[in-house]
C-alpha cells in the first residue's frame, strides 16, 4: 500500500515565472485527489513533478515510505494517463496495453492476465484488440489509455485532463466509469481538471489552486459549502455565485434600499464587505424569511428545470447592484417586480482587501 506525500514542493523557472510554490499535500490509499484550478494555475506542473517529468527547485516527493524526489519517472512505479492519450499509433490495442509489462520483461503469462483483466473492467471486447488506435473512437482510445495504466498496478495514479478531448455526452460517460473504476483501485489517484463538475462528482477531496498556490483542499461538498476565500467562491459552482461588494452600516450591509444582517461576531466590522451566495439559494420568500430584497427582472436565461433571472435591485443612492437567482420556470419573469429572500445560513462573507472569508 502507498502514501503519495508532497512536502513545500516549488517549481521556479524564472523569478517571475513560479507555477508552483510550496505546496504540501497527502493522498492516502483508496483517495481521489482533484487539483482544479484556471489555466496557469500550477496544476499540471504540480502533476508533472509528481510523475518525475519535472524536477522541483525545492521540496520533497515521497510514495510510500520512499522519496522519490530526484528518481527518474520509470523508478517511482506511476502510471500516468495523458490528455493526448499518448497511444501508440503504429501498435494494436493489446500491444499498446502491454507495452510497459513488456519494458519491464514480465512474464508472459502475467501479461496475459493482466490485459485480459484490464479489458474486462473497461469493457475492451476481443474485436478491438486487433485494431490500430486511428480505428478507434475517441471514447475507446481514452479506455485503452486508463487500461494501459491499470495493467502497470502502480503505487499511485496520474491523470492529466483525461477527458478534455472528449464531447460532452461521452465525457459524462467515461466519467461515469471512471468513477467506479478507481474506487476499486486501493491506491492513491491524482487528477487534473479545470472542469469543476468532474472535480466534484470524481474526487473524495479536492485542491483548489490559483497563481501556484493551495486556495483551500478539502472534500468536495465543503469546497462548495464553505469556501475558504472569494476565489474558490467565484471559481467552484454554476452559475456562479453572486459577489456583492457593499458598504457596512452598524452590523449590517448595505445592498441598495436593503439591510443584510451581518453574523453575531466579536470579528470588527470593516467599512466594506463582500457578500457571497448562490443563485440557488436566493428563493421566493418563505413565512421565516426575514432578509427581503426587491428589484425588477432584466434577463432571463433558460436552464431546463430552471430560469437564471438577473435582477436589478431596488438602489436609490449607489450605483447599480444585480442578483442572479435560480427560479422555477412555472412563470415568467420577464420585466417583472420581484421580491427574494436572502437566507442568512446560505450568505458567505468575505474580506474585501484580501478575499479571505469573514466570520467562520
Amino acid at each position: 500500500m502507498a502514501r503519495l506525500e508532497l512536502k513545500n514542493l516549488n517549481k521556479t523557472y524564472s523569478p517571475k515565472v513560479v507555477p508552483v510554490k510550496d505546496i504540501s499535500l497527502n493522498v492516502d490509499d483508496n483517495e481521489f485527489l482533484t487539483l482544479l484550478g484556471p489555466s496557469g494555475c500550477g496544476k499540471s506542473t504540480t502533476l508533472r513533478l509528481i510523475a518525475g517529468l519535472e524536477e522541483p527547485t525545492r521540496g520533497q516527493i515521497i510514495i510510500g515510505n520512499e522519496d522519490v524526489t530526484y528518481k527518474q519517472p520509470g523508478d517511482r512505479n506511476i502510471a500516468m494517463v495523458f490528455q493526448s492519450y499518448a497511444l501508440y499509433p503504429h501498435l494494436t490495442v493489446y500491444e499498446n496495453l502491454c507495452s510497459g509489462l513488456k519494458l519491464k520483461k514480465t512474464p508472459r503469462a502475467e501479461i496475459e492476465k493482466r490485459v485480459a483483466g484490464a479489458a474486462k473492467v473497461l469493457g475492451l471486447d476481443a474485436g478491438l484488440m486487433n485494431r490500430k488506435p486511428g480505428q478507434l473512437s475517441g471514447g475507446q482510445r481514452q479506455r485503452v489509455a486508463v487500461g494501459r495504466a491499470l495493467v502497470r498496478r502502480p503505487d499511485v495514479f496520474l491523470l492529466d485532463e483525461p477527458l478534455s478531448n472528449l464531447d460532452a455526452l461521452l465525457r459524462e460517460r467515461v466519467r461515469a466509469d471512471i468513477k467506479q473504476l478507481f474506487a476499486t483501485q486501493k491506491v492513491p489517484v491524482v487528477y487534473v481538471t479545470h472542469d469543476q463538475t468532474e472535480a466534484m462528482t470524481l474526487s473524495t477531496k479536492v485542491a483548489v489552486l490559483n497563481n501556484g498556490y493551495v486556495q483551500q483542499l478539502d472534500p468536495p461538498e465543503r469546497i462548495y459549502s464553505h469556501p475558504a476565500n472569494q476565489f474558490v467562491a467565484g471559481f467552484v459552482g454554476s452559475p456562479q455565485m453572486n459577489l456583492l461588494t457593499l458598504r457596512c452600516q452598524g452590523r449590517n450591509a448595505i445592498l441598495g434600499n436593503f439591510k443584510i444582517a451581518l453574523p453575531e461576531s466579536t470579528v470588527t466590522v470593516p467599512p466594506q464587505i463582500v457578500l457571497g451566495i448562490r443563485p440557488e439559494n436566493v428563493r421566493i420568500p418563505q413565512p421565516n424569511d426575514t432578509q427581503i430584497i426587491q428589484g425588477r427582472v432584466f434577463l432571463i436565461e433558460h436552464l431546463g428545470m430552471h430560469n437564471l433571472v438577473s435582477v436589478q435591485v431596488e438602489n436609490a443612492h449607489t450605483d447599480a447592484i444585480a442578483v442572479r437567482a435560480l427560479l422555477p420556470t412555472d412563470q415568467n419573469w420577464s420585466g417583472e417586480q420581484i421580491t427574494l429572500a436572502l437566507p442568512h445560513q446560505s450568505i458567505h462573507w468575505f474580506d474585501v482587501e484580501t478575499g479571505d472569508r469573514v466570520f467562520k
